[in-house]
Parts: C-alpha cells; sequence; structure tokens
C-alpha cells in the first residue's frame, strides 16, 4: 500500500514538473511551443537546416507569428529574439540588458570560468573593459601610433602580393595575419612572423570554432550533458583542444613579459600595463587581476580583431571583382585624392566618399555577424511590450536590420549610393550597426574601420583585382553559416597597376 501512494506521489510531481517545463512565463513573446528538457531546440535546429542558417530560422518564425520578438526555450534556457531595429536599439539602450549569460557554453570558452571582457558583465566586466580602453589609448590606439602600425602591414601585404607575381589567390588566406599583428603588437609590443606555425595552426582553430557553433552557443550549450555522448560532434572536443592552444601560446608571450618586467615599460603595450595592475593589486584579497583572466582578455581582441575585420576586407575584395565599374569608380577617386606613393591614413576618409560608402555598403549587404550578443536580462523587464523574464538570454537579429526593405528601400541591391546625400556626404548610417550600438559597442570599432578603410586604399592603389581568367564561375555572395559568416574560399588575380 505504501509503495502504491510513493507511485502516485511521484507520479504526481513528475507530471506537475513537466507541465511546469510546458508552461510559458506571462505574457512572453509569441513562439513555437517546447518540450520538456529539450525546449525548442530540435525545432530549430531543424528549421535552421531547412532555411540555411540560424538567422534565417529567426527570420521565418518572426514572420510565422507576425513579431519583432520572438520567444523560445533552447534547452532549459529561456531564449528572445529581437528582431527590426526598434526592438533591436531597445535592447541596446536598456541596462536591464546588459548582462551576459551565465551556461556552459560562455564558462567553456573561458575555461570553466567566466572571465575576459566580452563574456562578462556588471563591476568585473566595467573595470576590465576600462582598464583596456584606458592602456590601448596610451599605447596609441586609436591615434597615429596605430594608423602608423597598419600602414607598416600594409606594406608587409603588398610586398607578399608582389611577391605572386599575379598568381591567383583567396585574399581570405593572407589578410588575417595583416589584421592580427595590428592588435598583437598593441598587445604584446611585438609582431608575429607570417611563417610562425602556431599562427597558422591558431588561426585555422578560430576558423573551425566560428563554423562550429551559432550565437546561441550551438546545441553544446543547450544540452550540454550530449559532450558525454557525441564531444566531437557536439563541438566540446574542438573548444576543448582550443583552449588547450590558445592557453599554451599566450602564455609564452606572457611568462616573457614577466621575465623581463620593469617599470618603464609598463607603457610599452597592453600585458607589461596589466602585469603593473596585478603587482599593485597582489596584496589583495580579492582582485581581479590575473594571468588567467589576462590571457582571456587577449582571447577577447584576438577574436574580435582576426576574423570580422578580415573578411569584411575580404568581401570588399570580392565586391570590387564582381563589380569592376564600382572598383574603376573607387579608383578614380583615390587617384584623384592621393599621391601614387602616399599611404593612406583615416583623416582621408572624409576626401573619400565614396570608397566610405562602399565599405559601408559592404558591411550592410553582408551582414556577416548576422544575429549579435548574447546578452542576459539582469532583471525582470520589457521588450517590444512583452514580458522577459530575468536571466532570459537576448539576442538581437542584425539581418532583419540591415535588409529591412521599408528602410533600405531596395536592400538586395548592392548600391554605395545609399550613403551619399546630393552633395556627395555620407549620409543613412543610423541603422547600420554591425559594432552595436552603447555601452557594449565593440571595443575594436576603431582598429576595424582603420583597417579596413587603409587596407582597401593601399591595395587598390597598387593592384587592380580580377577574377582568374581559367574560373569560369563567380565567386559566391551566399556566405557559411557559423557564429561569424565569412565566404565560400575563392580566388582573384592582383595585377600591379
Amino acid at each position: 500500500m505504501i509503495v502504491i501512494v510513493l507511485l502516485i506521489c511521484l507520479s504526481i510531481a513528475a507530471l506537475g514538473y513537466l507541465l511546469q517545463e510546458l508552461q510559458r512565463p506571462t505574457n512572453y513573446p509569441p513562439g513555437p511551443r517546447w518540450l520538456p528538457f529539450v525546449g525548442n531546440t530540435p525545432f530549430i535546429r531543424k528549421l535552421a537546416q531547412a532555411h540555411g542558417g540560424l538567422h534565417l530560422a529567426f527570420e521565418a518564425l518572426a514572420k510565422q507569428y507576425n513579431s519583432d520578438v520572438i520567444g523560445l526555450k533552447l534547452g532549459r534556457e529561456y531564449v528572445v529574439v529581437a528582431l527590426q531595429y526598434p526592438a533591436v536599439r531597445e535592447v541596446h539602450s536598456k541596462e536591464a540588458f546588459d548582462g551576459r549569460p551565465n551556461n556552459f557554453f560562455i564558462r567553456l570558452r573561458t575555461m570553466g570560468t567566466r572571465l575576459g571582457v566580452t563574456c562578462t558583465d556588471g563591476p568585473f566586466w566595467a573595470e576590465h573593459r576600462n582598464f583596456v580602453t584606458r592602456h590601448l589609448r596610451q599605447a596609441g590606439y586609436g591615434r597615429k601610433p596605430m594608423q602608423l602600425q597598419i600602414q607598416n602591414e600594409l606594406n608587409e601585404l603588398i610586398g607578399m602580393i608582389r611577391d605572386l607575381k599575379e598568381e591567383p589567390v583567396w585574399p581570405g588566406s593572407i589578410l588575417p595575419t595583416s589584421v592580427i599583428n595590428v592588435l598583437w603588437t598593441f598587445t604584446t609590443g611585438s609582431r608575429i612572423a607570417r611563417d610562425d606555425e602556431r599562427l597558422a595552426r591558431l588561426l585555422l582553430l578560430l576558423q573551425n570554432r566560428s563554423k562550429a557553433f551559432d550565437m546561441s552557443g550551438g546545441i553544446l550549450s543547450q544540452l550540454p550533458w550530449l559532450r558525454y555522448i557525441a564531444p566531437e560532434w557536439t563541438g566540446y572536443n574542438l573548444l576543448k583542444r582550443f583552449n588547450k592552444e590558445l592557453n599554451e601560446f599566450f602564455m609564452i608571450t606572457i611568462d616573457k613579459h614577466h621575465q623581463q618586467y620593469s617599470e618603464d615599460k609598463c607603457n610599452d603595450d597592453l600585458i607589461y600595463a596589466y602585469i603593473k595592475e596585478m603587482k599593485n593589486q597582489q596584496s589583495e584579497k580579492n582582485t581581479t587581476f590575473t594571468d588567467l583572466q589576462l590571457t582571456m582578455i587577449i582571447l577577447d581582441i584576438f577574436i574580435a580583431g582576426s576574423q570580422t575585420t578580415s573578411i569584411t576586407i575580404d568581401l570588399a575584395l570580392m565586391m570590387l571583382v564582381l563589380k569592376p565599374n564600382i572598383q574603376q569608380k573607387i579608383r578614380e577617386e583615390v587617384d584623384a585624392n592621393l599621391q601614387p606613393d602616399e599611404l593612406p591614413q583615416q583623416i582621408d576618409r572624409t576626401n573619400l566618399p565614396y570608397t566610405e560608402a562602399f565599405l559601408l555598403e559592404v558591411q550592410r549587404y553582408f551582414h556577416i555577424v548576422p544575429v549579435s550578443g548574447p546578452r542576459r536580462a539582469l532583471e525582470d523587464c520589457t521588450l517590444g511590450g512583452y514580458q522577459i523574464p530575468k536571466n532570459t538570454t537576448v539576442l538581437m537579429g542584425l539581418r532583419t536590420v540591415h535588409m529591412d526593405p521599408n528602410h533600405w528601400s531596395d536592400p538586395e541591391e548592392f548600391r554605395p549610393e545609399r550613403f551619399l546625400d546630393a552633395d556627395n556626404n555620407i549620409t543613412n548610417t543610423e541603422r547600420l550597426i554591425p559594432f552595436g550600438l552603447a555601452r557594449r559597442r565593440c571595443l575594436g570599432e576603431s582598429l576595424a574601420r582603420a583597417c579596413m578603410f587603409t587596407f582597401l586604399v593601399g591595395l587598390i592603389q597598387k593592384f587592380s583585382m580580377h577574377k582568374p581568367e581559367n574560373c569560369l564561375e563567380d565567386p559566391s555572395v551566399k556566405l557559411q553559416s557559423g557564429i561569424t559568416l565569412s565566404p565560400k574560399p575563392y580566388k582573384i588575380v592582383f595585377r600591379p597597376r
């Protein structure tokens, strides 16, 4: 009799738990019904495969439910997706959405903890972001020293391309090293040799990592227990390998800085400045300045500088090949304003409005980060009139903003002129937000813009870009999915002018 009663009680408890798992929070944004334990994860993965990407799956749901805010549950985690400009801007502007998720994927990314700058929040995030920003500026970030470093990398890149002697090359295979070395110099005080095997391995890991996960962390974040069953398929082994090699790669440089540290070097680069702060705080019991935190800060800078910027330049070169009339127009503008041997710099942007508009259109048209975030609701709040429970993960659909026909009129057309007014001045940029807005605006925006402009103009000065003669197919404007979208490998010919 007792056993029967226990079984009945357990059954009632299990049923109550399942009903609670299935229940949507009050006034939660519209979206599909979810299953116990796994939520919408199987459905969203299937939908993403059918539509060609997670961002396109979100857009399909927005149309289905006629809402710019979609409510999901991925695994055990509430996830809300903001689509279209008003909702995306609301997420950026409300302090309630300034948090970062505290899930398995985020912790695994930083070796089991929540460290670095990108994936942290609260006082810890504010303290370290302010420190990094202050010391990068002291080292010349955003000013002439940064421009000189970019110009040095441009010269090295031009020399490498000349050595190819018009041999077809995929720009994506040579650009990341040039971009990385700009930030690497500010961070460590020296550049990395292009033929360094460790660097080649690290770049490959970054590319594989980008393709293996999406902005919601992939299935590893939503169903972390699957790592015990399928560690390779979920990407768990990849992240473990990535963490190990990354730690070894950075710790060699950090250890060398510790050995060579002196007070007079603290303004030479970020690592020396950080070590000085570690020494100043070593007597404090709860200091957050550690070697592991420094490693994670470098990781954040490395990821921000190595992929999105180089991919954007890669896509810009691809469009010059696909649109020779645009390439000619940019060349004429550059030649009219710069001497052949005059290295481009940031101040030239105002004299090259069509070139600037072209780069803006590349960022709008390709939106290589179609879904940005993730954010975490720090408290119960609202978004688009819906209730958002505390600790909900919030994603933002940038593709829907950059391809909104109600604002851009003809978003599927690649047209740089949309960013120029009647007087040839840059305009219409308020809804172009590849670097985000407000307090969490991208830390590397200044570097990214300077690199994109300087590299593009410098290459236009020295080369014309063409499709290989024996190539029958044009490069594809359809990008490969991942955390960041990237072009399928293609080749172009750089012909000296």
